[in-house]
């Protein structure tokens, strides 16, 4: 293959020239946007799409037996996710010309209406004096310097990737839900057709777990107003070398407080248990694996909590991300999850008035009952209720499903 850059011929061995040309392609496309170019590019090898983009959709043949779609989505999600690595938010040149040039939005919640053309986008961004300085410039050379320097950063670091990638295609599924969940609108409604932000990016705590969890189902069984019995699922990535286990917290909340109850293994882990550091510490409960997780690992365990004391009201079923995230949520054919965050209660005998799923809320906001017609407000059925996050569950936030008993 050889493909035109900035009028040089460029041999397809210079991939991280293959990769830059790629990009300028995309951004150049006027009757078409960036994931439907992807597409086209795995559907017909004999497109003009699939001869430039070959460096990049080439590398989702890893994805054995995946769909088209699966494959642009992927595509779509890596390029999203290194973009988000390059640049602040709302200070960096580099950034706002890779927003512009992909069609995206600065952050949730904003929406600029980009021109056709690439040229005529970095004409919309003269009027963002912050970034492009005061005077606002009466040409675009500044938005076309930004342009060619933020290439020679991010074709670099998205060839890499792919490279693993294509190598080891077990981590593409992650991308293919980030690129999944920016192709959708809020709580599932559709709308590719729209630009989408750059998913946000939340770096792990200092003492952070080192592992990226890809599914997490936990199930609740509540007795009289409290869980009595909480079984976790998890299904996890490890993110360094040297991962020996998992450290457990079963938090459920009440008027006042957190306390945590005892945690048993019940498969792929055994419980090792320990003091904390200092005086008045909580319990130490590690999940311990049968075998030491390198880096990209996968491993699949489950632990239940149980509770003996029923007599402590419980007002919500919470997550703690203690760890590098959990992927959106996603299902299957049959209509179960597959991927995410996924809370279940059965409330045994009594039933709350109401349930609510909350996201990176405080204690005190989690307990406000939305109001009628809420999208947070959950239907209870034959005294059960459940929730899948559909956006990716972020480092040091807390989700889950909070409840509203009758009064007496």
């Amino acid at each position: 293959m050889s493909i035109q850059i900035e009028g040089e011929r460029v041999e397809g061995a210079d991939s991280t020239k293959a990769v830059e040309a790629a990009l300028r392609w995309l951004a150049k496309r006027k009757d078409c946007d960036v994931l439907d170019s992807l597409r086209y590019g795995i559907e017909d090898p004999s497109s003009e799409a699939a001869d430039v983009l070959d460096c990049m959709v080439g590398k989702t043949a890893s994805m054995l037996s995946a769909t088209s779609e699966s494959r642009a989505l992927a595509l779509w999600g890596l390029l999203l996710d290194e973009i988000g690595k390059i640049g602040s938010v709302g200070g960096s040149r580099r950034r706002n010309v890779l927003i512009a040039a992909f069609r995206l939005q600065p952050e949730r919640g904003s929406f600029v209406k980009w021109e056709a053309t690439l040229g005529r986008r970095f004409g919309q961004l003269r009027s963002t004096s912050k970034v492009f300085g005061n005077p606002v410039p009466v040409t675009t050379t500044p938005m076309d310097k930004a342009w060619s320097a933020a290439l020679k950063r991010l074709a670099p670091c998205l060839w890499q990737r792919l490279e693993e990638l294509g190598q080891d295609g077990e981590s593409w599924p992650a991308y293919e839900e980030l690129g999944r969940v920016a192709a959708v609108g809020l709580e599932g409604e559709a709308s590719s057709t729209v630009p989408v932000a750059i998913p946000s990016q939340r770096a792990p705590s200092e003492g952070a777990q080192p592992v990226f969890v890809d599914f997490m189902i936990v199930t609740v069984m509540m007795k009289r107003r409290v869980a009595s019995r909480r079984m976790t699922e998890r299904h996890i990535i490890a993110r360094e070398d040297g991962v020996e286990s998992y450290l457990a917290r079963a938090l459920t909340g009440w008027t006042d407080e957190l306390a945590p109850i005892p945690i048993n293994a019940m498969w792929g882990c055994r419980v090792e248990t320990s003091a904390g550091r200092h005086p008045g510490d909580p319990i130490m409960v590690g999940l311990r694996f049968p075998k030491v997780l390198s880096k990209g690992d996968r491993h699949r365990f489950i632990s239940e909590a149980l509770e003996d004391d029923l007599d402590e009201k419980r007002f919500w079923i919470n997550v703690d991300v203690d760890h590098h995230g959990i992927a959106p949520g996603t299902f299957g054919e049959d209509g179960e999850p597959k991927s995410g965050l996924t809370i279940r209660i059965n409330f045994e005998d009594d039933v709350p008035d109401a349930c609510w799923w909350y996201a990176e809320q405080t204690d005190y906001e989690r307990l406000i009952r939305p109001p009628a017609g809420d999208r947070h407000l959950l239907e209870i059925r034959q005294g059960s209720v459940q929730h899948t996050f559909l956006r990716p569950c972020r480092p040091r936030e807390d989700y889950g499903i909070a409840f509203r008993w009758p009064q007496q």
